[in-house]
């Protein structure tokens, strides 16, 4: 009766309107929009967590984005396309897809999660939109996919190339190391220096999975996860680079571009 419950009131109709399409399996899409922290809750549930379907949204948009800058841009070199990729599949470029989305709204969290802020939650947002492009490829294929995720790519590449100068037309530069930028923008900003501390390890020596947070002088401003602390540490200045950058119109001002 709880799970009857706990799923009779979950619609995702608006979701899949937003996207155009019609789940074939609606518990695919449910899966998708889990968050572990729900599931840990409600292990009656009959959807998992969708960390698994976040693996394979992963690598399905990393084909997808690859696909389209080769296609769109047969002058541009390989160091360049690089460059783009990884600024497009950043943490904080796919929560801004998944805004865009409005994912955030039918996130399924757990209290404490949700009491957080974790609908809001860089970290969430991604996973989340990585998840739904994973539940869409295994329920209707990558033509699926392409049709939904490849605007959203156009978007990306078109603001990123827009901030492009003739003096930097190099996109590398919109990827600079995430820690020196963070570092920059503190300093500008605060007149203070992040400073980054493990807060959990998980798994066996071989596969260690490590979460850092950054703070900026008391305030915790972003999360990160990552195989190496240096992975996480990165991961977790991008984080905290996004949102600071959301809150600071005077970013430019302050010499940070």
């Amino acid at each position: 009766m709880r799970e009857e419950v706990e799923l009779a009131g979950w619609d995702t109709s608006l979701l899949e309107s937003k996207l155009g399409v019609r789940f074939r399996n609606p518990l695919l899409m449910q899966e998708a929009l889990t968050h572990s922290s729900f599931s840990n809750e409600n292990p009656q549930v009959p959807v998992g967590p969708n960390e698994r379907l976040e693996f394979l949204g992963d690598a399905i948009l990393d084909y997808l984005t690859a696909n389209y800058l080769f296609r769109q841009f047969p002058e541009m070199q390989e160091g360049e396309m690089t460059a783009l990729r990884a600024a497009l599949v950043k943490t904080a470029s796919l929560a801004s897809f998944a805004r865009a989305w409005d994912l955030g709204r039918h996130l399924r969290l757990g209290r404490g999660e949700k009491a957080s802020g974790g609908k809001n939650r860089l970290a969430n947002l991604c996973a989340a939109f990585e998840a739904v492009v994973g539940a869409l490829y295994l329920d209707q294929g990558m033509e699926a996919v392409r049709q939904v995720v490849e605007p959203l790519i156009s978007r990306g590449v078109g603001e990123l190339l827009a901030t492009s100068t003739p003096s930097q037309p190099d996109p590398e530069f919109l990827i600079k190391d995430a820690k020196s930028r963070l570092q920059e923008l503190a300093q500008s900003l605060y007149h203070l220096t992040p400073s980054y501390r493990t807060i959990a390890e998980h798994g066996p020596d071989h596969e260690k999975e490590f979460t850092v947070e950054v703070m900026i002088g008391t305030v915790p401003r972003g999360r990160g996860v990552g195989r190496s602390k240096q992975a996480a540490e990165q991961d977790a200045a991008r984080e905290a680079l996004a949102a600071l950058l959301l809150q600071q119109d005077d970013a430019e001002g302050a010499g940070f571009s």
